[in-house]
């Protein structure tokens, strides 16, 4: 039993490791800010409006304890960073457990003493005591940057409470589900539901009730650093304690390899897009595209229609536009600059996308479904390459539906934004998302396992790179490091062609790299 524990916990560390890096780190750095940047610069008025403006309660919650470095880090990042434990909550659950089931691998573990709920509780309680540390090392970290202890205790433990209650539903999912990529995509439409639940909540007055339904809304309902409600945290860990129980008792009732929703055994064969190798993989790329696509396309449609409120808000409350600008947003006050800012956000997803399509190659050759395919008279180097111009081309669809979305929702409310300028604002940024790709490629040549990590890199950890070297005052030659630094701010000026160009270079030696390294090695299975 040990043993099946400590294969638990080795195949989740790594990720969680990450993710308390980046939970903790967001968290400590905007307390940091706060009292470098907006400590005393907002009075009563400018908060109470604030506070009054819908659009930025539908993006940001609604604003509690702006006055407090705890407060204001709550407000800001707390949506954001439950939102990353969670996911990656219920994504290590469904890869640790139907993932290794559909895999064989867990055909041998049960072939001991083992039972097959007991194998589910061993993997679903290192995931909660992995969220649990994460939850600790937030609040650790908001109480090491100066804030209350009180309000980082019951913020930690809000985060903590999200994520287990997201490992539960991703374990439930897998022992409800018969695939790994159904139980996964039923679990994150859950939470992309209940994350517009929190919004809708608090964007319309009639629909507060909602909050209660969404775990983002009832985390916010502690309100820490103000109220710190501990109430609330009971429903999340009822929710919790509640998907646990439901995952242990339907892993009871159903056989190794099925789940409690059963499907057919047989059906006519589905043929189409299988006779090329191009073919196939954009027959695997089409599900995971028009997911990602929706998502991005009801984001940046809803930030479209938010642009009016927004921008207005900012030009009648200068002061809220100049620490924006300080924090490294600036030009809020207009369309255009507005745009930038979102569209300078969207290489993140996008980015993580291109990332995910080639970690999936890497997942089929670790499980032994793409030993088929290498067999085939069809050269290693022609698979990859075909799955990178497959990529890229849902890059460029991603980058496509984000800025029609944004000048849709725009229009709708006469903000005065134009296609052309919504389709350059959000291709200024598809380089980023590029250099994903090609970081994910080498890192499929040189380290197999560690593809999706390598490839967020240079969104994920260029974007974090650059606010940390805004806020810091660190050198110029730090923040170059940073893709985001290359980038410009389009529609509102014109686009620096030598960094985009500079990327583009970057992206094409690092992936022609990854193409050599991969064709030469052996398989890792």
């Amino acid at each position: 039993m040990n043993a099946v524990t400590s294969l638990a916990l080795r195949q989740v560390r790594r990720g969680a490791l990450i993710v308390l890096l980046v939970a903790a780190g967001m968290s400590a750095l905007v307390a940091v800010q706060y009292r470098t940047t907006f400590a005393g610069a907002l009075d009563g008025a400018a908060l109470q409006a604030l506070a009054a403006n819908p659009a930025i309660r539908t993006l940001f919650g609604t604003p509690v304890a702006l006055d407090d470095p705890g407060g204001f880090t709550v407000w800001r990042t707390g949506t954001p960073v439950t939102v990353v434990v969670g996911a990656w909550a219920l994504l290590a659950a469904t890869r640790i457990t139907r993932g290794e089931e559909d895999a064989g691998r867990w055909g041998v573990l049960l072939a001991g003493r083992i039972r097959l709920p007991e194998l589910v509780a061993r993997h679903l309680a290192v995931l909660i005591g992995a969220v649990l540390v994460i939850g600790a090392g937030t609040a650790a970290a908001l109480v090491v940057a100066g804030t209350a202890v009180s309000g980082a205790l019951l913020h930690g433990a809000g985060v903590a409470l999200v994520g287990a209650g997201f490992a539960a539903l991703g374990t439930l999912a897998a022992q409800v589900l018969p695939a790994r990529a159904a139980a996964a995509g039923a679990a994150v439409a859950v939470l992309g539901a209940t994350l517009l639940a929190r919004m809708l909540a608090d964007g319309i007055g009639a629909l507060a009730w909602l909050r209660w339904a969404s775990p983002f809304g009832v985390l916010a309902q502690v309100q820490p650093y103000a109220a710190n409600r501990p109430g609330p945290l009971l429903v999340a860990a009822l929710v919790a304690v509640a998907a646990a129980a439901g995952a242990l008792v339907a892993a009871g009732r159903r056989d190794l390899g099925a789940g409690l929703v059963q499907v057919r055994s047989a059906r006519r064969p589905r043929l189409r897009l299988l006779r090329s190798v191009r073919g196939f993989a954009v027959r695997r790329a089409l599900r995971p595209l028009a997911g990602w696509a929706l998502g991005l396309g009801a984001y940046f449609l809803l930030v479209g229609l938010l642009t009016v409120s927004v921008t207005g808000f900012l030009a009648e409350n200068a002061r809220f536009a100049e620490l924006a600008a300080g924090a490294g947003f600036g030009g809020l006050g207009s369309v255009p600059g507005f745009a930038a800012a979102l569209f300078g956000l969207l290489a993140i997803p996008v980015g993580i996308f291109a990332a995910a399509r080639i970690a999936a190659l890497a997942e089929d050759e670790t499980s032994r479904r793409g030993v088929l395919l290498a067999a085939l008279p069809v050269s290693r180097t022609r698979l990859l390459g075909v799955e990178i111009a497959v990529t890229a081309a849902g890059v460029g669809v991603l980058v496509g539906v984000a800025a029609a979305a944004m000048w849709a929702g725009s229009a709708m409310v006469g903000a005065g934004l134009g296609l052309a300028a919504a389709l350059a604002g959000a291709l200024n940024v598809a380089p980023v998302a590029l250099l994903c790709l090609a970081a994910a490629v080498l890192a499929l040549g040189v380290a197999p396992r560690a593809v999706l990590a390598v490839g967020a890199v240079p969104a994920a950890g260029g974007f974090l790179l650059q606010v940390v070297a805004q806020s810091t005052g660190a050198p110029a030659a730090v923040a170059w490091l940073s893709p985001f630094s290359h980038v410009a701010a389009v529609p509102e000026v014109a686009p620096d062609g030598a960094g985009a160009v500079g990327m583009l270079a970057v992206a094409v030696a690092a992936a022609l790299t990854g193409v050599a390294t991969y064709a030469r090695r052996d398989l890792a299975l």
